[in-house]
Formats: structure tokens, sequence, C-alpha cells
């Protein structure tokens, strides 16, 4: 009789113990897995923690909003110190676990990880960033550069200043200096720079500067002795500060200087206060949010629960809302997908990248996520990864960001043909066989 209450008890520590195990197995696999490539330490720091903060904080959110049909995300943190290298570990490491997207957040890491993507099958978002030859789906299947690039960028900077000088017939005659991160990401401006100085007859000087770009004295020399009648900053992290001050030391205007989105947010000025009073920076769909409704649902769904990933004070700044349009962008995708593939199941990396293809956020959308205010409409197909092409500029007034121009848009009759070409050079560097509307459909 004792013998069988312990074969009986034994069963029932079995039978629990496969519950539990089926249990668990099964709320893993209602789990959406998002690998997070971010750089708290380094040179990057200052400007890549908000960018994580508000990136994670994010996917709280959503999960603090009951998940997507139901189905929440799990999220791991692997250090890059903005190193391809180690952003490639990263990803190797975090991709068996069933990552939905990757964001590289590092061009140099997307160079690397896209030649990898298609193999994987995980999408590479890239929202601003990355390569700018990638909005075209048909060569890119697998990348997204949401919400803009580069080329974008950098023709809304150059829309800025022909507009401050009277049109783009102005421009003749006149010298724009280019001091770029001496990188794959510094280099990204300069096919749409050259372009637009070959159209409109300006002179493009070409200033690198060796990461991370703490010297930059002989520089400003150059830029002393040019005496450009713009400056175009293409900077990250300390060598946006660094610039700033060399720009007062050699007595350059400020308000004759135009980063960057990367090189437009408060850790790029706080230092410098007034001494960057008038300096300009591209803003591609948002700037500091404060007041915007994802924020107010950030503090008290989240930072009030005592999840908050930072400060509290850094929410709604900007590179804290990049972070935070990042992962909403890509969750998205995971909406749409569903949509298609069916509620309230976890998406593969494959089924994800058809919603990423597929996105259609109206304004209506965006305004019940909490971005009102904050973005534009972004719709994506399989010609056009990139969905929208908006930017405005805005400008420190020695205590914050203010928006001074409307929106901007990339002209299309110079982007599409750089993108066409450059993304068909890339097609037959790699023999790939871009597809076809046949192929879209399917």
């Amino acid at each position: 009789m004792k013998l069988r209450k312990i074969v009986l008890a034994s069963a029932l520590v079995a039978t629990g113990a496969s519950a539990f195990l089926a249990g668990n197995a099964f709320a893993q696999a209602k789990e959406q897995f998002i690998p997070v490539l971010s750089y708290r330490t380094g040179p990057y720091a200052p400007n890549g923690v908000p960018w994580a903060n508000g990136y994670v904080d994010y996917i709280k959110l959503t999960n603090a909003r009951g998940g997507i049909n139901g189905v929440k995300f799990s999220f791991e943190e692997c250090e890059t110190g903005y190193d391809t290298a180690r952003s490639v570990e990263c990803y190797e490491r975090l991709k068996s676990k069933g990552a939905s997207f990757v964001q590289p957040l590092s061009t140099g890491a997307t160079f690397a990880i896209t030649e990898k993507a298609p193999a994987d099958k995980i999408p590479v978002v890239t929202v601003g960033y990355g390569r700018s030859e990638s909005a075209d789906g048909t060569v890119f299947k697998w990348n997204f550069p949401l919400a803009g690039t580069y080329w974008v960028a950098a023709d809304a900077i150059m829309q800025a200043i022909a507009k401050k000088e009277g049109g783009f017939d102005k421009l003749k005659g006149k010298k724009i200096s280019l001091v770029y991160h001496d990188s794959p990401f510094g280099k990204e401006p300069i096919p749409l720079l050259q372009e637009r100085a070959a159209m409109h007859g300006f002179t493009l000087t070409l200033l690198p500067v060796t990461a991370p770009g703490v010297e930059q004295k002989a520089t400003w020399l150059q830029v002393r002795q040019n005496k450009p009648d713009y400056v175009v900053l293409w900077g990250w992290g300390v060598m946006n500060s660094t610039a700033i001050k060399e720009a007062q030391a050699t007595g350059y205007p400020r308000e004759k200087m135009y980063g960057v989105w990367w090189a437009g947010a408060e850790p790029d000025v706080k230092d410098v206060a007034e001494g960057a009073k008038g300096y300009n920076a591209v803003a591609m769909q948002h700037g500091a949010e404060p007041q915007s409704k994802v924020v107010k649902d950030v503090l008290a769904l989240v930072h009030d629960k005592g999840h908050g990933t930072g400060p509290k004070e850094e929410v709604g700044q900007v590179l804290y809302m990049r972070g935070a349009m990042s992962a909403m962008l890509a969750i998205e995708g995971v909406r749409a997908a569903q949509e298609r593939f069916g509620k309230g199941k976890v998406m593969t990396g494959e089924q994800v990248r058809w919603g990423l293809e597929n996105l259609n956020l109206t304004q209506p959308k965006l305004d019940a996520l909490g971005f009102a205010g904050v973005m534009r409409p972004i719709s994506t197909s399989c010609v056009d990864h990139m969905g929208a092409s908006w930017a405005r500029i805005h400008t420190w007034d020695g205590k914050g960001w203010k928006f001074t121009s409307d929106w901007l848009q990339g002209d299309e009759q110079i982007i599409k043909p750089l993108v066409k070409s450059t993304a068909a050079k890339y097609a037959a560097e790699k023999k790939l066989t871009p597809r076809t509307s046949a192929d879209c459909q399917s």
C-alpha cells in the first residue's frame, strides 16, 4: 500500500512537472522575441543610452497595453559598443532565440548583417539610417529603412539651405563643407550631396573626421580657411558637441550649421547650451515630443509602475523618441503580419518581413498609438521599403529644440534614380535577380 502511494505521488509529481514545463513552453511560445542591440558603454554611450531606453520602454508599453492581440514581447539586450564586429556577434547569439527582426543601430553593422539576413530569414529594420539604396525592396527583400534614409535627410537639409538663400538657383557659386564621421555612416550622404552640387553649381568640400571625433582642430582650421557658406555636420556621439565647440572657438556661425538627425539631440548641445544657439539639424518625422500621448502613456503605464528603463526626465526627448518610434514601427510590422497569418499567434521572421512590407500606418492608426502630431503616415510595398520621406528642421534655441521649418519631402526625382542605380549595382555584384511584380504577389 505504501509502495502504491509512493508510485502515485511520483506520477502526480511527474504529471505536474510535465504540465509546468508544457505551460512554461506555451508561455514562451506565446511571446514574440526582440533582440536589442544597444550601446550603453564607450564614446557613443551618451547618445546610445537614451535611444535604447526609449526602445525598451516602448516594448514594455506594448506589453502593458496587452501586447498585439494578446501576444506579448520578450527581449534581450546585447552590448555592442557601436562596434561592427561586436554587433554581428550579438546578432549571431540572439538570432537563435527566434528573432522577430533586428535593428542594428549602426550603418556598419547594417552592411554586415544585410549579407546574413536572407539566409537567416530575419528582417533588418533601420529607421532613418542604414543603406539608403535598401529602400528598393525588389533588391533588398529583407531590409527596411523605414521613415526615411540618409539621402532623404541630406536632401531635406539642402532644401532648407536653398530656402534660406532664396532658391536652389541661388546656390550657384556657394561653398558647402561636409564634416563627416569617417565610417560607412558618415559617407552615406556623399552621393546625394554630389548630385545636388552638380545640379546647382555649388562647391562641395569633404572633411572626414576620425572616430570617435574628439580631435577636430585640423578640420575646423580648414573650415576657417575655406570659409564655406554652410557646414553640414554628419556626426554621432562626442563628435557633435566637439564640432559645435570648435565652430564656436573659430567663430563659425552656428546658424549656418545643419546636422544629420544623429547630430540633433540633447546630448549634442547641452554642454554648449547658449554657445550652440542657432544650430540646426534635420528631424525625420519626430523631434522632442514631451506632450505627446505616447509619452504620457509611457509615464503612466511604465514609469509610474516602477518599470521605467532610464530616468523619467528623458522621456520625450529627441533620442528617446527615436528609440520609441523605432520599436513602434517594427512592432506594427508584427501586427500587420498577424492580420494575414493569424491574430494571437507568434510570427516567424519571414511572416514579420511580409508585415513590414505591407505596413499601412494611417494617421488615425498613428493617433491611436499615441503618435498624433509626431509622425506622418507610413505605407510600404514590395517596391518601397522606406514608406515615407518626410522631415523637418529643428533649431536649438539655447534651452531646447524647436521646429523651424514646415514638412520637407525628399525629392524623388533625385533620390529614386540614385536608389535604383545603386541597388542595381549591388544586385549585379551579388548576382541577385530583382523581384518582379509577379514575385511580389506571391
